[in-house]
């Protein structure tokens, strides 16, 4: 059972809160594009949370799926004439090269968020090195997913090639790894021991294979602390105030993802978690009474 929380205990976690924007805040603007991105900062949050995947000709760009969703992008011709991978939507971006990427609109309205969202027409799909440049100026930090999962033989590739991007931006002490392939945050910690680590989780991947070989049995904040987290981010279903204690007692932070709703914000925040994910910062700020 949930315990109470009084008003007063409340009252003094609001402010510490991180508002983090889901992939910029794809509740209001399409995800994972720059002006998306561009006007979450202007809306104000501590954080956005973005994913990363990895082209053929190895650049890191930012989409939510390893294969092109046709949810989120849409084809508007191929890069070159009788170009035999096209169309594009659909097909892996591992087998894809930017210039191919680059001739997707990223801005089209999701169907998912159809009454709260504002199309961008013709906004691309950024690299990451796009979106740095943006935010280099902005006192706000990056939470970069590493978009991986068991199958995969070779982590490292996409991992190092994120991080040499942060790095050419001077961005590493203001980002953090994110993984439900936990095995990244392994190489993560050789890569940047100073930096924060996250450990994504849902019921879904509470498996060994995607905990690094860790066994759920043994507890989840235990394997998460063993695989090299100092965060863990559960799907918000599975935050309760226990799961929050026993993080916090082996100095992890908790992050549940994604909290749209506001009567559930603020139980989460009751709860005493150290950040919370979200489509709609602007409701999240609402809460918090920023």
């Amino acid at each position: 059972m949930a315990r109470r929380v009084t008003l007063g205990l409340l009252a003094r976690t609001l402010g510490q809160v991180e508002i983090q924007g889901h992939r910029g805040a794809r509740g209001l603007w399409p995800e994972n594009t720059l002006p998306g991105f561009a006007r979450t900062l202007e809306l104000g949050v501590d954080v956005l949370e973005l994913d990363v995947a990895l082209t053929a000709d190895g650049v890191p760009v930012l989409h939510h799926d390893q294969a092109l969703n046709a949810g989120t992008v849409r084809d508007r011709g191929p890069c070159r004439p009788r170009d035999p991978l096209f169309p594009y939507v659909g097909r892996p971006i591992g087998e894809l090269t930017l210039a191919q990427i680059k001739t997707l609109d990223a801005g089209i309205i999701n169907r998912r968020f159809a009454q709260t969202q504002t199309p961008i027409p013709g906004a691309e799909v950024p690299t990451l090195a796009e979106l740095c440049e943006l935010v280099a100026p902005h006192d706000v930090r990056l939470a970069v997913e590493i978009k991986t999962d068991p199958s995969w033989p070779d982590i490292e590739t996409i991992t190092v090639a994120a991080v040499k991007v942060l790095e050419s931006y001077g961005l590493t002490e203001r980002s953090r790894l994110l993984a439900f392939d936990w095995r990244v945050l392994g190489v993560a910690r050789e890569l940047l021991p100073g930096g924060d680590r996250v450990a994504l989780v849902e019921p879904d991947t509470l498996d060994a294979s995607w905990m690094a070989g860790r066994d759920p049995a043994g507890g989840l904040v235990a394997a998460a602390a063993d695989a090299g987290a100092t965060m863990i981010s559960p799907n918000r279903v599975m935050v309760i105030p226990e799961l929050v204690a026993a993080a916090h007692a082996r100095d992890l932070r908790v992050v549940p993802w994604t909290v749209n709703d506001p009567a559930e914000m603020a139980r989460h925040v009751a709860f005493g978690v150290d950040a919370i994910v979200t489509d709609y910062p602007d409701r999240l700020r609402t809460v918090l009474g920023r």
